[in-house]
This record gives structure tokens, sequence and C-alpha cells, in this order.
């Protein structure tokens, strides 16, 4: 299948890779005719997903059955007046019918949109009258259903909404049962009603951590930029299992659970889990024997409580992570524990994996890798200008208008100004601060906003997280600036402890002499406060925008 799309496949190092990586681009792309009734052709009786939950059910769906069953959903949302340009929510956790939908979809030539269970009426009524949502596929849980009814009072927009399982309910549309009812032949559509690469295939919500939440819309040739992010990044293999940990919500569903895994003819596994318990991950992984496997930090930082060495993970070939920078005390204890390295990725719901660690060379602890070679990526300084090595920068995507990079977002739904101003220059800034070593690997500080100036200093959170975990009472941490009268902002740390350990004043001593000596000495938290969780976005990542709000506000 790669073929088609990658004059080459194989590089002999990194720099080959970075300078001769291309990607054939057919005309009228379709994700769901091309790849996931391509590999029904090819390969159909290829494992595409195999699926199972905290209940003991499983199910294991092939190519051949994928492609069926997407026809199906084409058809069934067809009855329903969904059509080219219609946009479609879907609210499904981790449920097998999303990729069954997603795929349906994506074949009609509708705009998906992933939603998450801990969306409110408030929430859902925003993005329905946002983007004029005219139909909603939901989960059948309680409190989904509530506020999926409650917010559609508030849109008129919506005009059908949907419940998976086998309840009825007045009111919803039972989809298992009217999505047999249906043909599972669905002929790719042709004239005015076909897709085109630059239409709008998927709109992604931001978690609106500033602001209200912004629409990020990706046109029909994004699966085609997660090559890199499947193929060379996470290593996917045909027919064999990986697994993303993520939510169909978020943005990461879409680089780990879908597109460039199925490009690739990979199994993807996917535990529906209710809640988030290490040592059910842990199992889940030994019993199924999983190949490659990616999931946040904090996951790895929570799998480290239980005894790892207990469970039998010889199978991974290929750790993964993404979300959030990985601590080197993270890197360095599950690499003892497994024999295996983990290789980070970085990226935003706007693209694909813009830096990563790839095969050509060693995963160091700490680093975030180096670019991918879709993107014309740059350090810019405070003046605009390229860094020089050992310099902090902002990253900058360069080249848009001559050269628009696969997998990259092309704008705002419905908000020209905003595209504007965020790819109107030909350039895309992500806001995100790093610097470049001697060797090309690629080091987090933070977010622009997240960098923290004290007396003349500026000291990026990164650094001391990391310090901070390498400390055995610290699980995990945020590091941000508290308002301070005399040096203007200060290191605040938010930490969440680790199993036996209780908070005393003798322990916010202890960790800020740990920083100390293991950080430069004015890096070290002079504010330490010891929280039950950390605030999170829908995606899992630290709200520390939020943390510095409240303590604004103190």
């Amino acid at each position: 299948m790669l073929e088609k799309f990658l004059p080459r496949i194989q590089f002999d190092s990194y720099e080959d890779f970075k300078k001769n990586y291309t990607v054939n681009i057919p005309e009228n792309f379709n994700f769901g005719f091309d790849i996931v009734d391509g590999w029904a052709k090819e390969k159909p009786e290829n494992r595409a997903l195999v699926w199972c939950d905290d209940h003991n059910e499983e199910k294991v769906f092939t190519f051949e059955d994928m492609s069926k069953l997407s026809n199906r959903a084409a058809n069934f949302f067809a009855s329903k007046g969904i059509k080219k340009g219609s946009v479609v929510m879907l609210i499904l956790r981790r449920r097998w019918e999303y990729w069954v939908c997603a795929t349906g979809l994506i074949k009609l030539g509708a705009i998906v949109v992933p939603g998450t269970l801990q969306l409110t009426k408030k929430d859902i009524a925003y993005r329905a009258n946002a983007a004029n949502i005219e139909m909603f596929v939901c989960l059948n849980d309680a409190y989904v259903v509530e506020q999926m009814e409650l917010a559609r009072e508030q849109a008129p927009c919506i005009k059908n909404i949907a419940l998976v399982g086998d309840n009825e309910r007045e009111g919803w549309i039972n989809f298992n049962k009217e999505l047999m009812e249906h043909s599972d032949v669905f002929e790719r559509p042709i004239g005015d009603a076909a897709t085109k690469n630059t239409d709008i295939m998927q709109i992604y919500f931001t978690s609106g951590t500033t602001g209200m939440p912004k629409m990020v819309c990706h046109n029909y040739m994004h699966p085609l930029g997660h090559i890199v992010t499947a193929k060379y990044w996470q290593r996917v293999q045909e027919n064999k299992l990986h697994m993303s940990v993520s939510d169909s919500g978020w943005a990461k569903f879409g680089w780990g659970k879908i597109y460039g895994q199925w490009i690739c003819g990979a199994t993807i596994f996917c535990y529906d889990m209710d809640k988030f318990i290490p040592a059910n991950l842990l199992g889940v992984i030994e019993k199924y024997k999983l190949t490659t496997f990616c999931a946040p930090p904090t996951m790895y930082r929570f799998m480290l409580q239980e005894k790892v060495e207990d469970y039998d993970l010889s199978s991974v070939e290929q750790w993964c992570t993404a979300g959030e920078a990985l601590n080197p005390e993270v890197f360095d204890r599950w690499e003892e524990l497994t024999g295996r390295k983990i290789a980070s990725g970085f990226g935003q719901t706007e693209g694909t994996v813009l830096i990563a660690c790839f095969e050509w060379f060693e995963a160091k602890p700490g680093t975030l890798g180096k670019p991918s070679p879709i993107y014309d990526l740059h350090l810019l300084n405070d003046e605009g200008k390229d860094c020089e090595n050992g310099e902090e920068g902002e990253i900058v995507i360069c080249g848009l208008d001559k050269n628009p990079p696969v997998g990259l977002f092309v704008g705002y739904y419905r908000d020209e100004e905003m595209t504007c101003e965020a790819l109107g220059s030909g350039s895309y800034n992500l806001k995100d601060v790093v610097w470049r070593d001697n060797m090309g690997y690629h080091w987090f500080v933070g977010r622009h906003d997240d960098v923290i100036k004290c007396s003349g200093y500026r000291i990026g959170p990164f650094e001391v997280e990391s310090a901070l975990v390498e400390h055995p009472a610290v699980v995990e941490c945020a590091i941000t600036a508290a308002p301070d009268p005399i040096r203007g902002q200060v290191v605040k740390a938010t930490v969440v402890l680790a199993k036996g350990y209780t908070p005393s004043d003798e322990l916010i001593k202890e960790l800020q002499n740990h920083v100390k000596k293991a950080t430069a000495p004015y890096k070290y938290p002079r504010i330490v406060e010891f929280v039950d969780e950390l605030p999170k976005t829908l995606g899992g990542k630290i709200k520390r925008a939020q943390i510095r709000s409240e303590d604004a506000e103190k």
C-alpha cells in the first residue's frame, strides 16, 4: 500500500530521510475508499481493529469487515440527510463504532468532528452552533445523554441524535440497529458529490485554555501526513497490534488510532477502559502482546508506580510518547525495566508529528528528537532570525505559500481573520520554545506563555519539572510563574505526590534542595503546593495557564 504514496520507503540515514522523503498525493484522495477499501481488496482478512473493554467484551474486525460496515454507515447517514459538507460530531470515547462512523462519513464527504465525553451542555451547544453540526452520534452514557438532550434545546441546527448500543431511548436513533438495516455496498460518489483534496474532512475543537475553542480544519490530504507519524516514529507494522492510548475526542486519536496506522496496514488495538488504572493497562499490554505502543508521559509516570517488572512486556518493540515532554527520570526508569527506550514525538492539533525520535538516531532522555521531513521547520528568536545552536527560539513552520506541507491544518472553520493571522504570512508560529544542540536534537523549554522571568532570568518549566520528578515523592508536577512583589515572578511547583508520601514543610524543603542540586539553584521552586491532581485539558495536557490565573486571583 505504501508504494502507492511513497516513491521511497527505506532510507539510509536521517539526513537521507530529511532530504528525500516525499509523498505522492493522488487526485481526489479519500481515506475511506483508497485506504480502508484498498486494504479490503488487497488483504481482506488482515485485521483492521482489535477492540476490548473492561467488561470482557472483545471484537475483531478485518479490513473487509470495516469496509462493509463503513459502507452501511455511509448509507445510514445519507438516509438522515447527511451529505457532502454536512457536519457530524461523534462523542464515542473509544467505542468501535467510532471507526465505522468516521470512515463512513469520510466516504460520504461529510465533515467529522470528534468530541469528548467531558463536554457539558454549554460546550455541546457552542460547538453545534459554531460549526452548524446537523447530527450527533453518542455513547450510551448517562452524563453524555443528559448533556446532549439539554444542549439540543439551545442548538436548533441539530436535526438528529443517535445512540450506540442496544438500548432504545425516546427521541434518539438506535445507531446499531439501523446501521445493519442498510446495504453494505456504497459506490464512490462522482461529479460534484465526490470529495476533493482541498475539501474539509475533519474539524478539531481545541481545548480552549484561553478564550473559546478554535475550530482547526484539516482537508482530505491530512491522513497522508500521518505516514511519518505511524511508519517512521511509531514504527507500526503490517497486521501487527499498535496501541495509542487516547479518547476519540482528542487529536491524538488521529495521530495514533486511525490514519497513518491503517495506511501502513497495522492492526489498531483499542482498550476501551472505563477509567485509567495503570495495573489494568499493563495487564492488557501483556495479554495481547502488542508490538508498538504510544501513551502520554503521565500514563508512563503512573504505570511506574506499579511493579512493571512483574509484567511480560517483551513483545513491545517500540515505545512512544507525545502530548507533553517526557522527563528524563521516566525515560531512564522505563528503559531500565523494559530494556527499550521511549521515543518522543512532538506536535499540535494543527498538524502531524513535527519533531520525533526516528530510527536512524538514538533517543535521548529529555529530547524531542529531530524535525519531520515534511515540514520546513525553523527556530526563530525574538528578532525573527534563525537561532544558533544552544539559543532558545520559537518553532515556526515556513514556506506555506510555496510548498504547503501535507498534514498541516488549512485554517480555522468560519474564521477568515484568525486563519489569515495564523497562516497569512506564509508561515505558522507554534509558540513553543525549544533549543537545538550541536547534534541537531531539539529540547523542549515550554510554551511561550509558560516561560518564567524571575529576577532577570528566563526559566523553562520543563527543566525544573524534570528535576522534581527525579525525586521519588513526585508522580507529576507543573512548574508555573507565581506573582511576587519583589522579583516580579517566582517559580511555583504544583505537585502530585506518590503513594506513601504526605505533605509537610519538611518535604517542601527536601524538594527545594533536590532541585537546587539537580539544576541551577536559582531555578528552585520558592512555592510548593500539593494537590491530588493537576488541572488538564480535555486532551490531557496540563493547564498551566489555569494555575497561573488562580494564583493571580489569590
